[in-house]
Parts: structure tokens; sequence; C-alpha cells
């Protein structure tokens, strides 16, 4: 049985995002980055490099003694982060930072998740919950901590959510520790701010080719009543056909829908100067192209590299449309019918 029971957002209101830029000294916009210790260096330093450089009062007075503390923060070598929690060095803050802090403010047990863990295990995203958001796990017989506070403003909010289901294929040891990939992408996207994030969740994690969609199934498997379960095994299911990103599946679902032959997807083929390019949906017996345009389309460099490559379709006698992503999916009919005209003009017949 699995319940995830979701408390308010626990600390950082509109107000307060204003003011989580750390303060720089120097000026240079960058994050401090805590050095490997050496061999033989005590388990303190350790303990400092597994965290971030941010630890517990609790922590450093095991390690140290309670004036040896007050000194180094006096002297400001160290820094109180907040009640409890301290910042053993003096540059600015960053992710690293922002995630061991949450996960030690929010006790025992409790592991990075959702988004921030999916990232730390090497997902490439750039949604807007990555800033406003940092999600933490607890066990569901422990009560919420008072994060409001134990944590500052100038962190990001952290959210915490209570689990029944937290086997040990879905932990991961970490910096610091966190839950398993699989686990992370799907969390991350039954808490996502819209479905079309959560889609593109999914899509990412198997696109940039960290995770098998089976591995995705085999966590939904184990979280029979999770949030936004069809659309994450549909996702998977996509990119498990080949679908390399959340257009590809879009176009794919609606040639689907509207009853199109389905198109070979990232179809591979040479330009004049011998560089392998990938064709977004390709119907090779009717020699149609679709391509389907993002936001980056709208770069100058990569419209003209678009260009090129369309002249280039067009110089080899084939036809080529061009579709944006907001087209496919707001307009969905429209497109359908485009696409239509132009496979009977091949010699499609319905």
């Amino acid at each position: 049985m699995y319940r995830d029971t979701n408390c308010d957002r626990c600390h950082g209101t509109e107000e307060s995002q204003l003011r989580q830029q750390p303060h720089n000294l120097a000026g240079v916009r960058h994050h401090a980055t805590v050095q490997l210790p050496a061999y033989n260096a005590d388990p303190f330093e350790w303990l400092t490099f597994e965290q971030a450089g941010v630890v517990t009062w609790h922590q450093a007075t095991s390690h140290l003694s309670p004036s040896k503390v007050r000194h180094l923060l006096a002297s400001r070598r160290w820094r109180r982060l907040s009640r409890g929690l301290l910042i053993t060095f003096t540059g600015p803050l960053g992710p690293p930072q922002h995630h061991s802090a949450a996960v030690l403010a929010a006790g025992s047990g409790a592991l990075l998740a959702g988004l921030a863990a999916a990232e730390a295990g090497g997902l490439r995203a750039r949604w807007r919950r990555r800033r406003e958001v940092i999600d933490v796990l607890i066990p569901a017989g422990r009560r919420a901590p008072d994060l409001l506070r134990r944590l500052p403003a100038e962190l990001p909010a952290v959210k915490v959510h209570r689990t029944t289901a937290l086997p040990e294929q879905d932990r991961q040891r970490g910096r610091p520790e966190r839950t398993a990939l699989p686990r992370s992408v799907v969390d991350a996207a039954q808490w996502a701010l819209t479905e079309d994030e959560a889609r593109m969740t999914v899509a990412a994690a198997c696109q940039q080719r960290l995770l098998l969609p089976s591995e995705i199934n085999s966590v939904l498997e184990r979280m029979p009543t999770v949030r936004r379960r069809a659309l994450v095994r549909r996702t998977a299911e996509d990119a498990a056909g080949g679908a390399h990103s959340l257009a590809e599946i879009d176009l794919d679902r609606l040639c689907r829908r509207f009853g199109l032959p389905r198109p070979e997807r990232q179809h591979q083929r040479h330009d004049s100067a011998g560089r392998l390019r990938y064709l977004d949906a390709y119907w090779p017996q009717f020699r149609l192209v679709v391509e389907v345009d993002g936001a980056h389309h709208t770069d100058v460099a990569q419209w003209e590299a678009d260009l090129r490559r369309q002249n280039a379709i067009w110089v080899q006698g084939e036809r080529i449309l061009r579709f944006t992503s907001y087209q496919l999916r707001h307009r969905p009919a429209e497109v359908a019918d485009v696409i239509r005209q132009a496979l009977v003009a091949a010699g499609w017949r319905p």
C-alpha cells in the first residue's frame, strides 16, 4: 500500500524568494565546492565533504568541543545557516548545500526526492519547479519537521512528503542520501505542476539514457496508487517504442488517434557534408518528412540550420511539413488534417 501525504509548502513565500540569492562579497557568481579530503583525513572532514559543508550542531559537537564550534562561528570561519544548522565555509551556497540543508533539517530518515534527487542522479532539467521547491521524503510515521523555523529565506522552499513505501531498491547512497533514479523520476512526475511537465520528466530520463522504461514500470508496480500512474506508464511505453522527445510522443499519439499510418521516428540521414542527421518523423513509402519545432528553434542560428536542412530535404525530392510543439498539443485536428492531405497527395489511401 502506498500513501503520500504532502504538507503545506513549509517555507519560502514569493517575497522571500526575491531574497534568496546568496551574498557574495567578491561579486563572483559561483558556488562553493567542498574539496575531496586527503586519504588520512579525520571522520569530521569526510562528514563535511559528504554533506557539502553543511552540518548540524549535534554533528559538529560530536567531533569538536562546543567551545571550538563557538570560536569558529565567532571568528566567521563558520556561519550559522539556521537553528541547528551550520555552514563550514564562507562562500555562497549552491544546490549541493541547499539539498543537504533540506535533508538535515527534515530529520532522521529523510531522503532527497523528486526532481532534485533526479538531477543529483544526472537528469538535466530546466523546469520551473527546479528552482522553487526541494522535495524531501520521510517515513509515514514521522511527524513533519517545523522547517519554517529551521530554514532561512535564502534557500528554496522545501516540501516534505510522507511515504509508507520505500523499499531498499528505492534508496540511493549519495551526497546527500536520496531516492534511486527510477523512484525519483516517478515522484517528480507525480509532484510536477502540470501533466506536460510530468511527461517531460519521464521522457527526458529515457531520452538521456539514464533509465530504461522497464525500470520506471517496476517502480509503478510497487506504487499502485501513485498520482498520474497511467500517464507515467504511457510515456515510458512511448519511450520504449523509440520516442526521444515529448514532441515525438505527441506526434505518435496524434497518428494513432486520427488513424494515420505510423511514421519512422528518428530516421537517420546523411546530409551533403556527410554529417548524420535525424528526422523527427518519416514516411519512406510516401517520402514525407514531419519536423516539430520547439522553443529553441526560434534562435537565429538554429533557425538557419533548420532552413538548410529543410532545403536539403526538398532538393532530394521529398515533402516536408513543419509544425510547432504548441500546434501539436493544442491543435491536433488541424495538424492531422494537413498530414493526411500530404499523405493522400503522395498516394496513401485511407
